[in-house]
């Protein structure tokens, strides 16, 4: 009995030390002329537990939100969101036409090759808040970092 309650207290105190982390990959921030005031932010999250990007801000930007896109009756629609559901050891991917960071009311045009520095906020499963500062890559107007859609019979070997 004596240990049963010392291996529950000690995976208690475990669980407690235990943060919740995300891995962040290949972010990067599509480039802007000069008189664009607003562009995306993608990158790829992997949290360690259920985690919940729950803000984002960056000091390039006056206004920095999370947004999806859907196609609604072939229209395709922008919207904020209020957070991003993050499952444990799973991959979400940022990406142009789905879930991605807006940068808006720019400080300034973003030229590729620049890094803009962006902190991410989540919520753990206690609603426990953590940040993770992290620098986007800016890439050349036009330029991109996602791979090109692949057509039936395509394939990467060159």
């Amino acid at each position: 009995m004596k240990q049963l309650i010392i291996t529950g207290l000690l995976a208690i105190t475990v669980t407690a030390w235990a943060q919740t982390t995300v891995k962040v990959e290949d972010a990067w921030v599509r480039g802007t002329v000069a008189t664009q005031k607003a562009t995306g932010a993608f990158m790829r999250l992997t949290p360690s537990a259920n985690a919940r990007l729950v803000e984002a801000k960056s000091p390039v930007a006056g206004v920095v939100e999370i947004h999806e896109m859907t196609l609604e009756k072939d229209i395709m629609k922008m919207r904020q969101i209020p957070g991003l559901d993050l499952a444990a050891d799973r991959t979400m991917e940022l990406k142009p036409g789905g879930y991605h960071v807006m940068l808006m009311d720019l400080k300034q045009p973003l030229k590729g090759g620049e890094q803009v520095p962006i902190t991410l906020v989540f919520e753990d499963d206690a609603k426990k808040r953590f940040t993770q500062d992290i620098k986007a890559s800016v890439t050349v107007l036009g330029g991109g970092n996602s791979p090109m859609p692949m057509k039936p019979g395509m394939d990467h070997k060159h």
